[in-house]
């Protein structure tokens, strides 16, 4: 993606007043400072603290994090002879402690924020690969997976519960492309479907509620106004983060689903794919701002084309 501000931060709050929104941990994807993500991360640091918010930021690219899942990340062998097994080896270094500090460090910033902020560019469809590590090493088993009774009818604390519930999280993702591009029937396919891994696979999972989305269209094309806008925008979002209701996905255990975990037949029929795991459509963050308009979360697409014709 032709974006020159690919970015990669963590940022973590605590509100002292008696709200809901009690901290906010955000990931913000940069290995450029100056970039236009880097500057939507100091703006939106700065305004959190302001509003009497607590404040740590985890830069990826400065901590040089390591993005390969491999043997180092444990100090320790539980098996040294046999075929390595991540999964296993996972289990027994988070549980004996024996995890690399770098990801035992990550999992205590999110066991004490009460809300996560996933901040980055897109980068063919997804998150960038140092991300995409950072949830990879620090998602250990029995920390975001492998949580509560499993086998025979119970599936374990998953979607919807876990380690992490009762915190929510934000994706918040800067585009070159147009808007309409990533509307319902855009070429590049809907960006609730390009989030849906990131949404529902990785932050819904763990347990966390996660409200819609601030996406930035044409981030290439983004004059001082619009990135001024944007800013507003942003801070705006995450001041509002507790009020905000969040994607309604079903939850695993919330009676939805059959002894296999499939969706029963009265729910949603004739629905097929990712929407039929929401209570009520999805709505996009729409937050192009090359032209004056309304920008509430819907699924509507104006971009740059509007100002060609």
């Amino acid at each position: 993606m032709p974006i020159a501000w690919s970015a990669n931060k963590h940022i973590h709050t605590r509100q002292f007043n008696i709200t809901i929104l009690d901290e906010i941990s955000n990931r913000l994807c940069s290995s450029e400072p100056t970039s236009l993500t880097g500057y939507l991360k100091h703006r939106a640091v700065a305004a959190l603290i302001e509003a009497g918010h607590e404040v740590v930021v985890s830069d990826l690219y400065a901590m040089k994090w390591k993005a390969v899942a491999d043997v180092d990340d444990f100090l320790s062998r539980a098996d040294s002879v046999g075929k390595f097994s991540y999964q296993a080896e996972s289990r027994t270094a988070f549980t004996s402690g024996t995890q690399a500090p770098e990801v035992a460090e990550e999992q205590r910033k999110l066991l004490w924020a009460d809300a996560v902020i996933l901040q980055f560019p897109i980068w063919w469809y997804s998150m960038p690969a140092i991300l995409k590590g950072w949830i990879d090493r620090i998602y250990a088993y029995g920390f975001a997976y492998g949580v509560g009774p499993q086998g025979g009818l119970n599936w374990g604390k998953r979607f919807g519960e876990g380690v992490l519930e009762g915190r929510r999280a934000m994706v918040t993702m800067t585009v070159g492309g147009r808007m309409s591009h990533y509307g319902p029937r855009g070429v590049n396919g809907a960006i609730d479907d390009i989030l849906w891994p990131i949404h529902h696979g990785a932050l819904f999972y763990a347990g966390m509620q996660v409200v819609p989305p601030t996406v930035f269209y044409e981030a290439g094309r983004a004059d001082a106004v619009a990135v001024e806008q944007m800013a507003e925008t942003y801070i705006r979002n995450l001041l509002n983060i507790s009020v905000t209701s969040p994607i309604p996905f079903r939850a695993q255990n919330g009676g939805d689903y059959d002894d296999v975990q499939v969706l029963k037949e009265n729910l949603n029929p004739g629905v097929t794919g990712h929407a039929l795991h929401r209570r009520e459509p999805a709505y996009i963050s729409n937050t192009w701002f090359g032209q004056a308009g309304d920008y509430t979360r819907r699924h509507i697409a104006p971009d740059s084309r509007y100002d060609e014709k």
